[in-house]
Protein backbone atom coordinates (compact mmCIF):
# COMPACT_ATOMS: atom_id res chain seq x y z
CA UNK A 1 0.00 0.00 0.00
CA UNK A 2 2.90 2.06 1.09
CA UNK A 3 4.25 1.81 -2.25
CA UNK A 4 1.15 2.44 -4.52
CA UNK A 5 0.46 5.39 -2.20
CA UNK A 6 4.49 6.77 -3.03
CA UNK A 7 3.65 6.10 -6.58
CA UNK A 8 1.07 8.28 -7.29
CA UNK A 9 3.13 11.71 -6.64
CA UNK A 10 5.61 11.22 -9.10
CA UNK A 11 6.33 15.09 -9.44
CA UNK A 12 5.52 17.86 -7.09
CA UNK A 13 4.07 21.67 -7.78
CA UNK A 14 6.48 24.30 -6.24
CA UNK A 15 3.73 27.93 -5.51
CA UNK A 16 6.34 30.35 -4.56
CA UNK A 17 4.71 34.07 -4.26
CA UNK A 18 1.89 32.78 -6.83
CA UNK A 19 -0.52 34.29 -4.69
CA UNK A 20 0.80 37.50 -5.27
CA UNK A 21 1.14 37.55 -8.76
CA UNK A 22 1.62 41.41 -9.33
CA UNK A 23 4.67 41.04 -6.89
CA UNK A 24 6.19 37.89 -9.35
CA UNK A 25 8.59 40.39 -11.27
CA UNK A 26 9.78 42.68 -9.21
CA UNK A 27 10.77 39.90 -6.67
CA UNK A 28 12.39 38.09 -10.08
CA UNK A 29 14.45 41.26 -10.30
CA UNK A 30 15.80 41.69 -6.96
CA UNK A 31 16.00 38.01 -6.43
CA UNK A 32 18.00 37.59 -9.93
CA UNK A 33 20.74 41.16 -8.69
CA UNK A 34 21.34 39.10 -5.22
CA UNK A 35 21.95 36.00 -7.12
CA UNK A 36 24.60 37.90 -9.39
CA UNK A 37 26.28 39.64 -6.42
CA UNK A 38 26.67 36.80 -4.63
CA UNK A 39 27.55 33.92 -6.76
CA UNK A 40 30.86 37.54 -7.81
CA UNK A 41 31.16 38.38 -4.43
CA UNK A 42 32.20 34.49 -2.97
CA UNK A 43 34.01 33.78 -5.82
CA UNK A 44 36.09 36.70 -5.86
CA UNK A 45 37.26 35.29 -2.26
CA UNK A 46 38.06 32.06 -3.09
CA UNK A 47 39.89 33.09 -5.76
CA UNK A 48 41.79 35.61 -4.26
CA UNK A 49 42.67 33.39 -1.28
CA UNK A 50 43.34 30.93 -3.39
CA UNK A 51 45.98 32.18 -5.06
CA UNK A 52 47.75 34.42 -2.24
CA UNK A 53 50.05 32.15 -0.53
CA UNK A 54 50.37 34.27 2.59
CA UNK A 55 46.47 33.89 3.44
CA UNK A 56 47.21 30.23 3.77
CA UNK A 57 46.50 30.56 7.33
CA UNK A 58 43.25 28.55 8.83
CA UNK A 59 41.29 32.03 9.65
CA UNK A 60 41.03 32.66 5.63
CA UNK A 61 40.94 29.15 4.87
CA UNK A 62 37.98 28.81 7.19
CA UNK A 63 36.50 31.84 4.70
CA UNK A 64 37.19 29.60 1.86
CA UNK A 65 35.41 27.06 2.84
CA UNK A 66 32.70 29.12 3.89
CA UNK A 67 32.42 30.71 0.48
CA UNK A 68 32.58 27.72 -1.35
CA UNK A 69 29.18 26.72 0.93
CA UNK A 70 27.84 29.95 0.19
CA UNK A 71 28.29 29.62 -3.34
CA UNK A 72 27.17 26.08 -3.69
CA UNK A 73 23.69 26.73 -1.09
CA UNK A 74 22.83 29.53 -3.41
CA UNK A 75 23.19 26.88 -6.75
CA UNK A 76 21.04 24.61 -5.38
CA UNK A 77 18.29 26.98 -4.30
CA UNK A 78 18.46 30.58 -6.53
CA UNK A 79 18.06 28.96 -9.75
CA UNK A 80 14.89 27.29 -9.21
CA UNK A 81 13.19 29.59 -6.72
CA UNK A 82 14.17 32.37 -10.48
CA UNK A 83 12.24 29.95 -12.43
CA UNK A 84 8.93 29.59 -9.76
CA UNK A 85 9.40 33.09 -9.61
CA UNK A 86 8.98 33.75 -13.22
CA UNK A 87 6.13 31.03 -13.82
CA UNK A 88 2.64 30.81 -12.07
CA UNK A 89 3.32 27.20 -10.95
CA UNK A 90 6.69 25.11 -11.83
CA UNK A 91 7.00 21.69 -11.53
CA UNK A 92 10.04 19.86 -9.88
CA UNK A 93 10.53 15.85 -10.45
CA UNK A 94 10.51 13.48 -6.98
CA UNK A 95 13.82 13.00 -8.02
CA UNK A 96 14.87 16.74 -8.01
CA UNK A 97 12.50 17.63 -4.81
CA UNK A 98 14.78 14.96 -3.03
CA UNK A 99 17.99 15.92 -4.65
CA UNK A 100 17.30 19.54 -3.79
CA UNK A 101 16.80 18.91 -0.32
CA UNK A 102 19.65 17.14 -0.07
CA UNK A 103 21.53 19.86 -1.30
CA UNK A 104 20.00 22.29 1.20
CA UNK A 105 20.53 20.33 4.16
CA UNK A 106 24.00 19.02 3.57
CA UNK A 107 25.50 22.83 2.79
CA UNK A 108 22.94 24.28 5.52
CA UNK A 109 23.96 21.56 8.31
CA UNK A 110 28.06 22.24 7.10
CA UNK A 111 27.57 26.31 7.33
CA UNK A 112 26.28 25.58 10.90
CA UNK A 113 29.22 23.57 11.95
CA UNK A 114 31.58 25.70 9.83
CA UNK A 115 30.79 28.90 11.49
CA UNK A 116 31.21 27.33 15.51
CA UNK A 117 34.64 25.81 13.94
CA UNK A 118 35.28 29.66 12.87
CA UNK A 119 34.38 31.38 16.22
CA UNK A 120 36.78 28.96 18.04
CA UNK A 121 39.53 29.53 15.84
CA UNK A 122 38.84 33.60 16.47
CA UNK A 123 38.65 32.63 20.19
CA UNK A 124 41.71 30.96 20.44
CA UNK A 125 43.53 33.83 18.44
CA UNK A 126 42.22 36.70 20.18
CA UNK A 127 42.29 35.02 23.97
CA UNK A 128 45.42 32.80 23.34
CA UNK A 129 47.66 34.58 20.80
CA UNK A 130 50.89 33.13 21.90
CA UNK A 131 49.37 29.44 21.97
CA UNK A 132 47.44 30.21 18.71
CA UNK A 133 49.77 28.77 16.55
CA UNK A 134 49.59 24.91 18.61
CA UNK A 135 45.95 24.92 19.41
CA UNK A 136 44.77 25.94 15.24
CA UNK A 137 47.64 23.95 13.63
CA UNK A 138 46.85 22.72 10.42
CA UNK A 139 45.81 18.96 11.96
CA UNK A 140 43.14 20.55 14.29
CA UNK A 141 42.02 22.99 11.27
CA UNK A 142 41.99 19.80 8.66
CA UNK A 143 39.77 17.91 11.40
CA UNK A 144 37.53 21.26 11.82
CA UNK A 145 36.88 21.29 8.45
CA UNK A 146 36.53 17.77 7.67
CA UNK A 147 33.94 17.02 10.73
CA UNK A 148 31.89 20.36 9.30
CA UNK A 149 31.44 19.11 5.80
CA UNK A 150 30.81 15.46 7.19
CA UNK A 151 28.31 15.86 9.39
CA UNK A 152 26.55 18.31 6.67
CA UNK A 153 26.62 15.02 4.89
CA UNK A 154 25.30 12.89 7.22
CA UNK A 155 22.66 15.37 8.56
CA UNK A 156 21.56 15.52 4.72
CA UNK A 157 21.26 11.68 4.22
CA UNK A 158 19.59 10.59 7.01
CA UNK A 159 16.44 13.30 6.88
CA UNK A 160 16.60 13.36 3.15
CA UNK A 161 15.85 9.65 2.82
CA UNK A 162 13.59 9.90 6.05
CA UNK A 163 11.16 12.41 4.91
CA UNK A 164 11.43 10.74 1.49
CA UNK A 165 10.48 7.22 2.51
CA UNK A 166 6.81 8.31 3.94
CA UNK A 167 4.24 7.96 1.20
CA UNK A 168 2.86 11.16 -0.40
CA UNK A 169 -1.05 10.28 -1.33
CA UNK A 170 -1.46 13.92 -3.02
CA UNK A 171 -2.07 16.57 -2.87
CA UNK A 172 1.51 17.85 -4.30
CA UNK A 173 1.34 21.35 -4.06
CA UNK A 174 4.44 22.65 -2.35
CA UNK A 175 3.38 25.80 -1.13
CA UNK A 176 7.38 26.89 -0.57
CA UNK A 177 9.80 28.18 -2.93
CA UNK A 178 11.68 25.43 -2.89
CA UNK A 179 11.92 21.41 -1.81
CA UNK A 180 12.38 22.53 2.02
CA UNK A 181 12.00 19.43 4.89
CA UNK A 182 8.92 21.49 6.43
CA UNK A 183 6.60 22.29 3.21
CA UNK A 184 7.39 18.61 2.02
CA UNK A 185 6.35 17.16 4.96
CA UNK A 186 3.24 18.60 5.40
CA UNK A 187 2.54 16.34 2.06
CA UNK A 188 2.96 13.52 3.61
CA UNK A 189 0.47 11.14 4.36
CA UNK A 190 1.45 9.31 7.80
CA UNK A 191 2.02 10.09 11.01
CA UNK A 192 5.39 11.98 11.06
CA UNK A 193 5.57 11.99 15.36
CA UNK A 194 9.57 9.96 15.62
CA UNK A 195 10.87 12.27 12.79
CA UNK A 196 9.30 15.67 14.60
CA UNK A 197 10.98 14.13 17.33
CA UNK A 198 14.22 13.62 15.77
CA UNK A 199 13.76 17.00 13.68
CA UNK A 200 13.44 18.78 17.19
CA UNK A 201 16.40 17.22 18.38
CA UNK A 202 18.73 17.47 15.50
CA UNK A 203 18.01 21.28 15.36
CA UNK A 204 19.05 21.90 19.05
CA UNK A 205 22.28 19.93 18.32
CA UNK A 206 22.94 21.61 14.66
CA UNK A 207 21.59 25.06 15.05
CA UNK A 208 21.20 26.01 18.39
CA UNK A 209 24.39 23.93 19.81
CA UNK A 210 26.96 25.76 17.98
CA UNK A 211 24.80 29.40 17.81
CA UNK A 212 25.70 29.08 22.09
CA UNK A 213 29.60 28.46 21.19
CA UNK A 214 29.85 31.17 19.17
CA UNK A 215 28.55 33.16 21.42
CA UNK A 216 30.19 31.63 24.25
CA UNK A 217 33.51 31.77 22.44
CA UNK A 218 33.47 35.00 20.40
CA UNK A 219 32.49 37.18 23.63
CA UNK A 220 31.56 35.54 27.12
CA UNK A 221 35.34 33.93 26.95
CA UNK A 222 36.64 37.60 26.33
CA UNK A 223 38.99 38.04 29.95
CA UNK A 224 37.53 41.38 31.14
CA UNK A 225 34.46 43.39 30.58
CA UNK A 226 36.27 45.99 28.64
CA UNK A 227 37.26 43.11 26.05
CA UNK A 228 33.56 41.61 25.85
CA UNK A 229 32.40 45.08 25.13
CA UNK A 230 35.00 45.59 22.12
CA UNK A 231 34.22 42.24 21.56
CA UNK A 232 30.55 42.94 20.69
CA UNK A 233 31.32 46.23 19.43
CA UNK A 234 34.15 44.87 16.71
CA UNK A 235 31.70 41.56 16.23
CA UNK A 236 28.43 42.94 16.04
CA UNK A 237 27.91 43.02 11.77
CA UNK A 238 28.76 39.20 12.30
CA UNK A 239 26.81 38.45 15.22
CA UNK A 240 24.12 40.47 13.23
CA UNK A 241 24.73 37.58 10.28
CA UNK A 242 24.87 34.16 12.61
CA UNK A 243 21.89 35.64 14.32
CA UNK A 244 20.16 36.09 11.31
CA UNK A 245 21.08 32.46 9.96
CA UNK A 246 20.37 30.57 13.31
CA UNK A 247 17.64 32.27 13.96
CA UNK A 248 15.57 31.78 10.91
CA UNK A 249 16.82 28.42 10.65
CA UNK A 250 15.86 27.74 14.27
CA UNK A 251 12.32 28.90 13.35
CA UNK A 252 11.77 26.83 10.80
CA UNK A 253 13.25 23.72 11.47
CA UNK A 254 12.41 23.66 14.80
CA UNK A 255 8.96 22.74 14.21
CA UNK A 256 8.41 21.06 10.94
CA UNK A 257 4.85 21.24 11.27
CA UNK A 258 4.69 24.36 13.03
CA UNK A 259 1.80 27.00 13.23
CA UNK A 260 3.52 29.97 10.96
CA UNK A 261 1.21 30.59 7.68
CA UNK A 262 3.38 29.59 4.33
CA UNK A 263 3.90 33.24 3.70
CA UNK A 264 5.71 33.80 6.96
CA UNK A 265 7.86 30.72 6.10
CA UNK A 266 8.88 31.83 2.81
CA UNK A 267 9.89 34.97 4.20
CA UNK A 268 12.16 32.90 7.32
CA UNK A 269 13.92 30.86 4.37
CA UNK A 270 14.81 34.11 2.33
CA UNK A 271 17.07 35.24 5.56
CA UNK A 272 19.37 32.51 5.08
CA UNK A 273 18.90 31.81 1.78
CA UNK A 274 19.28 34.87 -0.02
CA UNK A 275 20.11 37.52 2.44
CA UNK A 276 23.15 35.62 4.72
CA UNK A 277 25.25 34.21 1.14
CA UNK A 278 24.97 37.65 0.06
CA UNK A 279 25.95 39.70 3.53
CA UNK A 280 28.59 37.00 4.50
CA UNK A 281 31.29 37.66 1.66
CA UNK A 282 31.01 41.62 2.79
CA UNK A 283 30.93 40.73 6.57
CA UNK A 284 33.45 38.13 6.82
CA UNK A 285 35.99 39.26 4.32
CA UNK A 286 36.22 41.82 1.81
CA UNK A 287 35.89 44.79 5.21
CA UNK A 288 39.05 42.80 5.87
CA UNK A 289 42.66 44.67 5.37
CA UNK A 290 44.31 41.57 4.32
CA UNK A 291 41.86 40.44 1.58
CA UNK A 292 41.78 44.21 0.24
CA UNK A 293 45.76 44.18 0.14
CA UNK A 294 45.22 40.66 -1.53
CA UNK A 295 42.84 42.08 -3.95
CA UNK A 296 44.89 44.90 -4.91
CA UNK A 297 48.05 42.83 -5.35
CA UNK A 298 46.11 40.40 -7.56
CA UNK A 299 44.99 43.73 -9.49
CA UNK A 300 48.11 44.69 -10.54
CA UNK A 301 49.52 41.72 -10.90
CA UNK A 302 46.40 41.20 -13.67
CA UNK A 303 47.56 44.44 -15.19
CA UNK A 304 51.35 43.99 -15.18
CA UNK A 305 50.36 41.03 -17.23
CA UNK A 306 48.21 42.86 -19.94
CA UNK A 307 50.64 45.21 -20.61
CA UNK A 308 53.39 42.72 -21.16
Amino acid sequence: MKTQNQSRVVEFILLGFSNFPELQVQLFGVFLVIYVVTLMGNAIIIVIISLDQSLHVPMYLFLLNLSVVEVSFSVVIMPEMLVVLSTEKTTISFGGCFAQMYFILLFGGTECFLLGAMAYDRFAAICHPLNYPVIMNRGVFMKLVTFSWISGIMVATVQTTWVFSFPFCGPNEINHLSCETPPVLELVCAETFLFEIYAFTGTILIVMVPFLLILLFAVLKMPSTTGRQKAFSTCASHLTSVTLFYGTANMTYLQPKSGYSPETKKLMSLAYTLLTPLLNPLIYSLRNSEMKRALIKLWQRKMILNTV
